[in-house]
């Protein structure tokens, strides 16, 4: 879907039946309670819903839930404005998203990180982002020089604990390789438990978990919680200018892009290219090619990736850099197998 997009379409307003068309189409999003600012996940996505409008000449329209109350009401008035397909950031949206496609089955819906509903009017766009955190993990334990690194979640949902078993999975691929004992704060994959801060609202419970992570010896921190992320950030910062060399891991988009406070601690970000997704599937509507086949993003197809070392780069030795390469090309061929008990249900019923 990322890769095979063709020729870029004309500009709008240059005429031709594609444009015709995108004159009349109403491309719609409706974020999860991280709002559009989130520096995430709703960021990228509604980043996504932009670039459709500029490129294609579409008309959008957006609407931000304050609290998982606003999902359905939300949804009514997109529905009540003719949008002729609905992007929905986020497995939390799963009930409402069914519900709404099933009352309206002419119009078209597609959710970001759930592949729960079966409706031929909902594409589920989904991410097997346990490869791309695999790299993470490596990396991390790689750098760290207390021999401790920690993860933490937003709350205990399967697009959230896929990120943490696959971080889980890459230090133990790393003390495996390179002989080491690199512990993990905050995870435990075996068991499915860990830290949690049961929202992605309140970012100051993402400062809270971090301290706890960094006073326990962690060095290296990957918050998986959307705006916490940012909590996270600021609890490293003032650590770090108390005289400790913490590194922050960003997940969902580049973060050395869309969180510039946080360029200085951070090591690399597990990306979800979930811009690219949501105007492929934007353009595939505005073509009558819609269908509700999953899309699932994987190193290979681009969908997820581990972003440049950026300011960082010195950190991250010649030699990890290599065993890095050598890892992706591993996961990709299949030689490497990443395991995740999150992403059996997620990416599950998906080719």
């Amino acid at each position: 879907m990322l890769t095979g997009c063709g020729e870029a379409p004309p500009a709008p307003g240059a005429g031709g039946t594609e444009n015709a068309a995108a004159a009349n189409f109403l491309g719609c999003i409706v974020s999860d309670s991280g709002g559009f600012d989130d520096q995430s996940f709703n960021q990228s996505s509604y980043e996504g819903l932009q670039k459709a409008k500029a490129d294609l000449g579409i008309k959008v329209k957006e609407a931000q839930s304050a609290s998982t109350a606003d999902f359905a009401p939300n949804l009514s008035q997109m529905a009540s404005a003719g949008c002729n397909l609905t992007v929905t950031v986020g497995f939390l949206l799963a009930k409402a998203t069914e519900e709404a496609a099933k009352a309206n089955p002419d119009l078209h819906y597609a959710i970001i990180d759930d592949n729960t509903i079966k409706a031929d009017n909902v594409k589920p766009v989904v991410y097997d982002t346990a490869q791309a955190a695999f790299m993470a993990g490596y990396a991390a334990a790689a750098v760290s020089k207390t021999g401790k690194v920690g993860t933490f979640g937003g709350i205990n949902i399967p697009t959230v604990t896929i990120f943490m078993d696959g971080f889980a999975a890459g230090v133990k691929y790393f003390n495996e390789k390179q002989g080491k004992d690199v512990k993990l704060l905050g995870w435990d994959a075996a068991t499915q438990q860990g830290s949690f801060a049961n929202t992605f609202e309140i970012i100051q419970e993402g400062t809270k978990i971090t301290n706890n992570l960094i006073s326990e010896g962690a060095d290296v921190v990957m918050p998986v919680a959307g705006p916490l992320g940012k909590g996270a950030g600021d609890a490293i910062l003032a650590a770090n200018s108390g005289g400790k060399d913490v590194k922050l891991v960003w997940v969902d988009s580049d973060g050395f892009l869309t969180a510039p406070t946080y360029k200085s601690i951070l090591l690399t970000s597990v990306i979800k290219t979930m811009g690219a997704a949501v105007e492929s599937v934007i353009k595939d509507d505005l073509n009558d090619k819609f269908d509700p086949t999953p899309y699932v993003g994987t190193l290979e197809n681009e969908g997820v990736s581990l972003a440049p070392f950026h300011d960082l780069d010195s950190a991250v030795s010649a030699d990890t850099k290599s065993q890095l390469e050598e890892i992706k090309k591993g996961i990709i061929d299949g030689s490497i197998k990443v395991g995740s008990k999150a992403s059996e249900g997620l990416l599950a019923a998906t080719p």
